[in-house]
């Protein structure tokens, strides 16, 4: 999470984004069978916030999509996407067209 922050810091001193495109994988999660970064629940909602707040902030137009996510239980990875999408409704309510 500290790298991505450095990053998303990085992005504003060398380019101005048009566009983001956003990869959430959830092969971050510690229970990934395949991932090594470990994060909890909680760890990936907070970088979903970032990325997000980063593009809202900028207003940067943004298209998340989901991707990765190995652990054996199904319903962690489905809990780590859906916390993205209820993190970009409240955030984004406004700009959403229903």
């Amino acid at each position: 999470l500290d790298l991505l922050a450095t990053s998303l810091e990085k992005i504003d001193q060398f380019f101005r984004p048009d566009f983001l495109f956003y990869q959430s994988g959830t092969d971050v999660l510690a229970t990934d069978k395949l991932g090594k970064l470990s994060l909890t629940h909680e760890g990936v909602l907070e970088r979903d916030k970032m990325v997000l707040n980063y593009a809202n902030t900028n207003d940067i137009p943004m298209v998340a999509c989901m991707g990765g996510g190995y652990s054996p239980q199904i319903k962690h990875i489905v809990d780590a996407h859906v916390g993205l999408f209820r993190e970009a409704a409240q955030l984004y309510d406004s700009r959403i067209i229903r």
